[in-house]
């Protein structure tokens, strides 16, 4: 029921808003069309809409005037940050009668950098269907007293109610184009784990993926740097083009240029037809350059070039040849450091370092260690054709305990080894390779890890054997561990146990 003190003109641009959200037509405009009523009729001087994409578990905007593409872009939050997160999270208005008195506004879209913004009063509304938080509403105002912005308040919320459907159905849409989508769901559900760590690189991909921002990922050798060089790319407008990975530290000093930009016959010993590089092979795609500290002087100056001009020329060649390709570099040393030491570009640093992602050690991955343990035994069992069904506790003591220096790498080696050597269905400690029962040995009166994550697997493997013994049913499961539905379905999200593998097939 709407509010008895709004205007007429209040009454009028709500009649206006739910007639033109009520026309069949692209959701798009009439959402736009919305936010300018707001502008125009209720004295709204920026308004946004977002969503929250269950996906990528990030809120994401779909609409603001003043706003441009790239503003929209920038306009991201993660559940609980900033006043537009705390909205989503907790599902209640937030007013703001002064922005720049307020410390959880973030201004992300940058749209108030060059505004007075103790002028301005800010409101935020969750956008409910159903039962659940779907998205926000929320507009800047010129400043207000405190009546005024609790009529504003109602009128927002009243805004979010006629638009909360078609929030929904944009979001179901947005969520839909990425599983439709094998390329993307492969790329970024390959990355497994449910670590807060490994969950923030899945963040930081979604947030760079749609742009052509230079990106660099760190991390020690092992981290699975190039699967997320991949990522992004997949995810990205770029994912039919090509992606060219080029390990910079496997190519003679040499030979380094004439791999990245190409040659002209003749334009070296050797150089007997002439071949394209690189940089043309990417076309408008993802180029990928691992070990990005191995460059020599002489190709640091060229790359530098190409970042800053979108142009290169082949060895031996003085035709220019313009790129759009995306450039991803990759290291496992401290650029910042070898900046310092004089054997890194300074400035090609910083052009590289526009988005930099810390992929984390496998070490820091705490309950992750056994899912990918887990994820690589299902891939090798299948390619060997045997049947293995669990690891026994030894040997899972012993995945837990090990420092794993060569990361995930390290740890697929070790699975695929393990899967060869398996008897009856079980991994045991004698199938793991001598390292890490050496290492073990070792490490005996040392630490033995966060116990947040020794609670983590055991509480993994009751789950995973109360969902065999109840063939994939979770209530029955949670009735075996004395529990709730509820939490059984908690955990099995959080630890992303497929508990349809448990069930009886059904001839």
């Amino acid at each position: 029921m709407m509010n008895s003190h709004f205007t007429q003109e209040q009454y009028h641009a709500l009649h206006v808003i739910s007639s033109d959200l009520a026309r069949p037509g692209p959701f798009d405009a009439a959402l736009k069309e919305t936010l300018n009523q707001m502008h125009e009729y209720l004295g709204v001087a920026r308004g946004m809409v977002t969503i929250f994409r269950r996906d990528i578990d990030q809120i994401q905007t779909i609409a603001g005037n003043q706003m441009d593409e790239e503003a929209t872009e920038r306009a991201r939050y993660s559940p609980g940050e900033g006043i537009i997160g705390r909205v989503l999270s907790s599902g209640k208005a937030i007013v703001v009668p002064r922005i720049n008195q307020e410390p959880l506004f973030l201004n992300r879209s940058g749209t108030r950098d060059d505004i007075d913004v103790s002028e301005l009063s800010f409101i935020c509304v969750p956008i409910c269907y159903g039962q659940e938080v779907v998205g926000t509403l929320s507009a800047d105002f010129n400043a207000r007293s405190e009546p005024e912005l609790s009529l504003d308040l109602k009128l927002l919320e009243s805004i979010a109610n006629l638009i909360a459907s078609r929030v929904e159905r944009r979001r179901i849409m947005e969520e839909n184009k990425r599983l439709k989508d094998p390329d993307a769901i492969d790329s970024h559900h390959s990355i497994i784990g449910s670590s807060d760590a490994i969950k923030h690189v899945r963040q930081l991909i979604a947030q760079v993926a749609d742009s052509r921002t230079s990106v660099l990922l760190t991390g020690e050798t092992g981290t699975g740097k190039g699967l997320i060089a991949r990522a992004i790319h997949r995810m990205s407008p770029r994912k039919d083009q090509p992606f060219v990975h080029l390990n910079c530290g496997a190519i003679p000093e040499h030979l380094i240029e004439s791999e990245l930009f190409g040659h002209e016959k003749g334009a070296f010993t050797g150089a007997i037809a002439a071949r394209e590089g690189r940089f043309e092979a990417a076309k408008n795609g993802t180029i990928f350059l691992d070990e990005i500290n191995s460059l020599p002087a002489q190709a640091q100056v060229k790359l530098l070039k190409v970042i800053q001009d979108r142009e290169f020329e082949r060895v031996g060649s003085s035709k220019t040849t313009h790129t759009n390709a995306r450039i991803i570099t990759a290291t496992n040393k401290d650029l910042e450091k070898e900046v310092e030491d004089g054997t890194f570009r300074a400035d090609l640093y910083y052009r590289l370092n526009v988005f930099p992602i810390l992929i984390p050690p496998l070490r820091n991955r705490g309950a992750d260690i056994m899912l990918l343990a887990d994820h690589f035994i299902s891939r090798y069992a299948d390619e060997m054709g045997k049947t293995v069904e669990r690891i026994d506790t030894p040997a899972i003591d012993l995945f837990m305990s090990y420092h794993w220096p060569g990361n995930v790498r390290e740890l697929e080696n070790a699975v695929e080894r393990a899967v060869l050597l398996s008897e009856d269905g079980v991994v045991t400690t004698r199938c793991l390779p001598p390292s890490l029962q050496m290492k073990a040995a070792e490490n005996r009166n040392e630490k033995r890890g966060r116990l947040e994550q020794l609670v983590a697997v055991y509480e993994m493997g009751l789950i995973k054997d109360a969902l065999k013994d109840a063939e994939g049913n979770q209530t029955k499961a949670a009735e075996f561990l004395e529990t709730t539905k509820r939490i059984i379905q908690y955990k099995i999200k959080k630890y992303n146990i497929n508990y349809r593998q448990y069930r009886k097939s059904i001839a």
